[in-house]
């Protein structure tokens, strides 16, 4: 049977978007089977209006990505949770979803599972760091096994040397197009959350 990954994140204009797409297809090389979700839109229409780059992505992904529920984590043998970053922490909408999981917390559903984190922010140091950890703050509290990129490839070096995980920096994208070689970093992550994720899960039982 093969291992279950949930990719679950928000993007706002499309950088997150492209980086979890390339880690549900690294988990797919692996064999994984995959589901790709986005967590809903809390923003008003007018606000999403206001950015041309924000209306536009929502409007491409509105219908071609469904949006996450509780059962896709359940459903996981693993899971990747991605976002940019407000102020150092995760945006409202991923958060919003998180907040919806506390019947699967109690329950255990959330547990002994291996759990991935993934950003985005205009600039190179505007809270990347802070914000994988915020996230996986809460793969504490549900009792996941955090798996990090960690220094285990040489593309890691070669594309920011960011240990926690994979994170853009937008600000200096002018095509709005992730690096392809971050975009691999990406695709290794996911690989290596699906590969752990198998190793995990015949010991839930």
């Amino acid at each position: 049977m093969s291992t279950k990954i949930a990719v679950v994140y928000y993007s706002s204009t499309g950088f997150v978007h492209q980086i979890a797409q390339a880690i549900a297809q690294g988990a797919e090389a692996e064999g994984a089977e995959v589901r790709l979700r986005r967590a809903p839109e809390l923003a008003p229409p007018a606000a999403i209006a206001a950015n041309p780059a924000w209306q536009a992505h929502h409007d491409a992904t509105s219908g071609s990505v469904p949006e996450a529920t509780p059962d896709d984590m359940v459903w996981a043998d693993g899971y990747a949770l991605g976002t940019p970053t407000r102020f150092g922490n995760p945006s409202a909408q991923l958060k919003q979803f998180i907040d919806t999981l506390g019947g699967q917390w109690q329950s255990g559903a959330l547990a002994n599972k291996a759990a991935t984190a993934f950003t985005s922010a205009m600039n190179l140091h505007g809270g990347n760091e802070s914000t994988i950890l915020a996230v996986e703050n809460v793969f504490h509290h549900w009792g996941a096994v955090i798996v990090p990129p960690g220094y285990t490839d040489a593309s890691i070096f070669a594309h920011g040397g960011n240990p926690y995980g994979t994170a853009v920096a937008s600000g200096g994208l002018q095509d709005g197009k992730v690096d392809d070689g971050l975009l691999g970093v990406a695709r290794y992550q996911g690989a290596r959350l699906a590969k752990v994720a198998g190793l995990i899960a015949p010991m839930r039982g």
